[in-house]
């Protein structure tokens, strides 16, 4: 019996092979300094191009870098340079030819800059002294933890230099062979930190009310959408929710599902076309109940509030589950993340099982 799974999808002029989707995974992998920063490697490419030989029918490249400073950490992509734009041709010329939609998640990651890779020190935060570190920004000047370098504000012109970097970074992925890209406005970024009062506490048009909140966020679109191609889609990720909202006994104020709701309708009338909904990542110490499916039911908000296409994210590790939520209508596409780490070939195996096709290179074949 066939599924929805593994049916097309389009938007705009570009249609997805099949609903199995890899989401933007950080692989801190590529050179932190030097004419190589930034710059995607070997590892990339064989790390991209197992999951396209795989059967993936959309693969989101990892949060790359609109500015330097805009770095997660000091090994992660970027997207400022010539060099940069290059090198993820041979990456987006690959997964093309393997039947895959390239796309790119494009981002900054404000206060939560300047940190380690996950595997040393547990990604502790790199102090300004400390080599390969530097004094992040944010919104406000609000540190994420008590163990990360408290951000500078950022001044009305640095806001709109940013604004500039994404639409910079966007013409570049165009340049670089990308079908789609994705704003990351997720897991307590630069982007989610306007939107959300326990990061933002600004007193000027960038802060206090929704609109305020939401000023960066949809300035950034409007300048991306400008510069990206009318025939492809623009995507946007959001954590419906900080989950402090959902803790009664947290006296903080929050981002929560029915401003993500709000946020979805004047994105969509801005040209977005797709919401990846995921949750989570603005404070340290949320807390968080993960369990399989968790962030499902707050994509089906957005798609059944704002009426407007999403993907669905988080402990997503069946076919069987996977079809049953596109099945019920919960959401447009799934984003198969830690599974497709452990098994590059997941799309290829859940077609198996579930009786469907997805497209399976020649060289495999006999296997």
């Amino acid at each position: 019996m066939s599924t929805t799974l593994f049916t097309p999808y389009t938007l705009r002029e570009l249609t997805v092979p099949n609903r199995v989707w890899m989401p933007p995974m950080c692989q801190y992998s590529a050179a932190p300094d030097g004419g190589a920063a930034g710059v995607a490697t070997d590892w990339h490419f064989t790390h991209l191009a197992a999951r396209a030989a795989g059967g993936t029918g959309l693969i989101i490249v990892e949060a790359t870098a609109v500015s330097p400073e805009g770095r997660i950490s000091p090994y992660d992509l970027g997207l400022w340079n010539d060099t940069q734009t290059e090198a993820l041709r041979r990456i987006t010329a690959f997964l093309k030819d393997q039947g895959s939609v390239a796309a790119i998640q494009l981002g900054h990651a404000g206060r939560k800059a300047s940190t380690e890779r996950p595997w040393v020190e547990r990604g502790r935060a790199l102090a300004p002294h400390e080599t390969h570190g530097w004094t992040p920004v944010g919104p406000s000047a609000v540190a994420f933890s008590p163990d990360h370098t408290t951000p500078d504000e950022l001044t009305r012109e640095q806001i709109r230099e940013i604004v500039g970097q994404f639409a910079d970074a966007a013409r570049r992925a165009l340049e670089a062979g990308f079908q789609a890209v994705e704003l990351h406005g997720a897991h307590g970024y630069l982007i989610h930190q306007f939107l959300s009062p326990a990061s933002n506490r600004r007193t000027d048009e960038y802060g206090g009310s929704f609109e305020g909140r939401t000023r960066f966020a949809l300035e950034v679109v409007d300048a991306v959408r400008a510069v990206w191609p009318g025939e492809l889609p623009l995507l946007f990720r959001v954590s419906a929710t900080d989950w402090i909202a959902e803790n009664p006994e947290d006296g903080r104020e929050g981002w929560t599902l029915e401003e993500s709701v709000r946020l979805a309708k004047e994105l969509q009338a801005r040209g977005v076309d797709l919401l990846d909904v995921s949750t989570g990542g603005l404070v340290p110490d949320a807390k968080i109940d993960a369990a399989p499916g968790f962030q499902v039911p707050f994509a089906e908000a957005i798609r059944s509030g704002a009426g407007m296409p999403v993907a669905a994210v988080g402990l997503i590790t069946e076919p069987a589950q996977a079809r049953d939520i596109l099945a019920a209508g919960r959401a447009d596409a799934v984003l198969i993340g830690r599974e497709l780490l452990r098994n590059p070939s997941w799309a290829r195996h859940a077609a198996a099982a579930l009786g469907g096709q997805v497209h399976s290179p020649v060289q495999y074949h006999r296997a």
